[in-house]
């Protein structure tokens, strides 16, 4: 795959990748490098890194445990205590190697430590490799509420080796097909025709994975700090990230992955658009149909509906209290800050109850 260049730095591929990555950071002569991991990809992606990156400076590792619930300002305490101990200072490097998680947490990081050094992200699962880690987007969770706390902040470069996908297993894979799957719904019917295509369980990475992370980067180039086109990509988003948050917070319920969370949203949202915009109803059948192949439907009562609802009013994308949308007038053409009354929302909820 060739390189995807942004406006602010360089998506590599696979073998060049780690020649572009050896070539930069020898060039700039960093004083030392962490590479920070979670729990699960020290154990399944540190030793395939290592293998291919040539060690010219001090280097360590540090690690974290895995899972949202650690996406929080107490890993970063000790995060930035360990990096501060270690010696880092503001000529050396972070390299985030993980999933979301690790480079939405890790960007953080090293955003704020001593004002500001540089990273680079080496995404290791699908949803982060078409997602996460391009768009400069850094951050925690505050209170179990996604990304409360963050700043915007390009990574010196992406690294996209998709042979970590190997070590995935398939609910992670799924987790990244539904940003996918909402990739093509936002830019265009060619796009979708080409995603209903795919089978999940025999997926690889191809033309539709590369479209995705060139559909994500060139939105964000033309909008980096989410002023109007940016917004789009928030499609499913402002019921999935409430549906993901309310999962994370109760007993009654197993976590839900983002992927899981952001698809049931798209349900949810495509039904309101079919309400407000006239969103072709036997498309959005389509589509539906589709995302329960793949994900399971999860049936909310009606405390639950109103308890998700009220973490929508957390969304960033919010004005003046009144919950904004991104929801379709057709595939390809998504339009931002809708606003819809809450009787509707809950209506909406019904109808993926319903769905079958």
């Amino acid at each position: 795959m060739d390189s995807i260049i942004t406006n602010n730095y360089p998506i590599h591929f696979n073998n060049k990748a780690y020649e572009e990555l050896n070539i930069f950071v020898e060039k700039n002569n960093f004083s030392k490098i962490i590479v920070l991991t979670d729990s699960n990809t020290k154990l399944l992606c540190l030793e395939k890194f290592y293998s291919k990156f040539n060690k010219t400076c001090d280097i360590a590792n540090i690690s974290f445990n895995s899972g949202e619930k650690n996406k929080n300002l107490s890993t970063c305490e000790d995060l930035w205590t360990s990096i501060s101990d270690y010696g880092l200072d503001r000529s050396s490097l972070i390299i985030n190697l993980g999933g979301g998680v690790v480079t939405d947490l890790g960007g953080f990081v090293a955003s704020t430590f001593m004002r500001g050094i540089q990273f680079i992200n080496v995404p290791t699962t699908l949803l982060a490799m078409v997602d996460a880690s391009i768009g400069g987007k850094t951050g925690i969770d505050l209170n179990n509420i996604k990304n409360q706390i963050g700043v915007i902040n390009n990574p010196s470069m992406v690294i996209i080796d998709s042979d970590f996908l190997e070590t995935l297993p398939l609910e992670e894979i799924k987790s990244g097909f539904s940003e996918m799957i909402k990739h093509s719904l936002i830019t265009g019917i060619k796009y979708w025709d080409s995603m209903k295509l795919i089978n999940i369980n025999t997926f690889c990475p191809g033309n539709c994975f590369f479209n995705s992370i060139l559909i994500k980067s060139k939105i964000v180039d033309n909008d980096p700090f989410e002023k109007g086109l940016r917004k789009f990509l928030n499609y499913g988003h402002t019921v999935g990230h409430a549906i993901e948050t309310y999962c994370l917070n109760t007993n009654s319920r197993k976590d839900l992955s983002h992927g899981h969370s952001i698809a049931l949203g798209m349900i949810i949202e495509g039904h309101l658009s079919t309400v407000i915009h006239n969103f072709n109803k036997k498309l959005n059948l389509e589509i539906n149909r589709f995302i329960l192949i793949n994900f399971e439907k999860i049936i909310f009562t009606d405390q639950e509906i109103e308890e998700i609802i009220k973490l929508m009013r957390f969304d960033k994308k919010n004005k003046n209290g009144q919950i904004n949308f991104v929801l379709l007038k057709t595939v390809g053409e998504p339009v931002f800050d809708q606003k819809v009354d809450v009787n509707t929302i809950k209506k909406s909820f019904k109808f993926l109850n319903e769905f079958s």
